[in-house]
């Protein structure tokens, strides 16, 4: 069984590797996306919520934007302030299950401490 700074490792060369190929086909990606919008006759602006041709999708029913719900409204207003802060600006609230990069600094040998955001 391999131990846990191994699957760190292997998990930082795939991350490498995803960036790599995410580099490789991004221009392609762009020219597939420009290419379907202009047959389709799409412009930035279709793209926007609530802008465009009227909310309306030629043969379907129309797509509108709608107030949030409760639920929706809940779980935006109870946003909580980052707690701690990771050298590459990641956040962290404190909540929740503990984030890869804090995980694997304390795995390393720090504390969640030395993260803390001082407020």
């Amino acid at each position: 069984m391999s131990n846990l700074m191994d699957i760190q490792s292997q998990i930082e060369k795939l991350q490498k590797q995803a960036s790599e190929i995410k580099a490789r086909e991004f221009d392609k990606t762009v020219q597939d996306i420009r290419a379907k919008m202009q047959a389709f006759g799409i412009t930035v602006k279709d793209l926007q919520p609530g802008k465009g041709r009227g909310g309306k999708i030629k043969g379907k029913a129309e797509v509108s934007a709608r107030p949030l719900g409760d639920a929706a409204k809940k779980k935006s207003a109870s946003a909580v302030a980052a707690k701690y802060r990771g050298p590459n600006g990641e956040t962290w609230s404190g909540r929740g299950l503990t984030p890869r990069w804090l995980a694997a600094l304390v795995a390393q040998g720090q504390t969640k401490e030395d993260f803390a955001i001082k407020s």
